[in-house]
């Protein structure tokens, strides 16, 4: 018999996040992304009512950083941290980083970690950003004129589209029931409601994509702290139970074009882990840059099978009060993506919903939260995707 590649994954113990904090997202910023952090640590201190200086440990995500690395935040904020992670995945990078802080805590190398996602936006970072996004763009597809992730994303949408017989009407779908929890949340940039036609109707971007189909790139900062169950109660918090948790890279690599992600590999160990089955899940948020990713993570996530996602997303309210609240701040197509912060968002989102801070977006009775991640985008595919499953008080 071959042996395991994989060894045997342990539970987590006793490990909570507390304090989510969400900054206002801007359209555009004349700060830098320094500021976001600052002011995003600054909130995770009033939340939790701990001083900066007791957190020692920090998990930074951002595009827009440079030319600091993370550990310079410790300079510039009057840190002194015996742990620190810089995470590179994009909208896998807050899976990631709980991940890492997890086992980190269990091991006593850390006992509070700020995990702080932020980037700026000024008029022309967007651009900047992708220019540079990786070796792949510049040699591959910048010089055919395919620049950014619109064309990427216009590619799998299109192969997604043949295989499975979608149309854009289902994938509309998903985004006008973001639109209307969107509406619902004061921290959303789009704010307009939206109907099917308003969705069909809008201007092309590139076929099949058109203007709402594509996230709109913000300013903004997500963050939240990971602790043991100890000090969480030693400080008189509450917080969300870290029950599972998947990541997986270039998962499927022999896929001509990307159809399915990483969370496929893993989806069993994801819920077997937490011991609980899909159906038991109260809320999710997926990572939702374009619709077509949200189809996915539906079948790979074990909602519904391979190539039935449009059936699902049609027999299916995915608003707050629906049969299967999804995205309940507007995900990123209608709150915006605040560079890595997107991955970030949803996370939060399930923080707060499983221990019933959500405010106006608040599923009710919600208990188990399930949150995914996907990113760093080539051509062809997105290389990063991860999974995690909070659970509420008594869970």
């Amino acid at each position: 018999m071959p042996l395991s590649r994989n060894g045997k994954r342990q539970p987590y113990n006793d490990i909570y996040a507390v304090a989510p904090v969400s900054l206002t997202y801007q359209r555009y910023s004349t700060q830098p992304a320094q500021w976001w952090i600052g002011s995003a640590l600054r909130g995770l201190v009033a939340a939790s009512g701990i001083s900066h200086t007791a957190f020692d440990g920090l998990s930074l995500a951002s595009f827009t950083l440079g030319p600091d690395p993370a550990i310079a935040m410790t300079q510039h904020f009057g840190l002194t941290t015996r742990w620190i992670d810089s995470m590179a995945m994009g909208g896998a990078s807050g899976i990631a980083a709980i991940r890492r802080a997890a086992r980190a805590l269990e091991a006593g190398d850390v006992d509070i970690v700020a995990c702080i996602a932020a980037d700026t936006n000024y008029t022309d970072t967007f651009r900047q950003l992708l220019a540079g996004f990786s070796r792949f763009s510049q040699d591959a597809v910048y010089p055919h004129g395919a620049g950014g992730a619109n064309a990427s994303f216009a590619h799998l949408t299109n192969a997604y589209m043949d295989r499975f017989g979608v149309t854009r009407e289902d994938f509309g779908r998903i985004c006008v029931a973001q639109r209307q929890n969107a509406l619902r949340n004061p921290r959303a940039i789009m704010k307009k409601p939206m109907s099917l036609d308003d969705y069909l109707c809008a201007r092309s971007i590139v076929d099949p994509l058109g203007l709402f189909d594509c996230v709109m790139p913000v300013a903004g900062a997500e963050a939240f702290l990971l602790m043991r169950g100890e000090t969480m109660r030693e400080h008189g918090l509450g917080g969300a139970r870290l029950l599972s948790s998947i990541e997986r890279h270039n998962a499927f690599p022999d896929d001509p074009v990307q159809y399915r992600g990483g969370w496929a590999l893993d989806v069993d160990e994801l819920y077997g882990m937490a011991g609980v089955e899909p159906g038991d899940i109260d809320v999710v948020q997926t990572y939702d840059d374009y619709p077509v990713i949200v189809m996915m993570q539906f079948e790979d996530l074990g909602f519904c099978a391979k190539g039935d996602g449009a059936r699902f997303v049609a027999d299916n309210d995915l608003t707050i009060d629906g049969s299967f609240p999804h995205n309940t701040t507007g995900g990123q197509l209608s709150a915006g993506q605040a560079g890595a912060a997107g991955g970030h968002l949803g996370i939060v989102e399930t923080i707060r919903q499983v221990t019933g801070s959500a405010g106006a977006t608040q599923v009710a009775g919600a208990r188990l939260g399930l949150a995914s991640g996907f990113g760093m985008i080539n051509y062809d595919r997105g290389l990063a995707s991860g999974a995690v499953i909070f659970g509420g008080d008594g869970v």
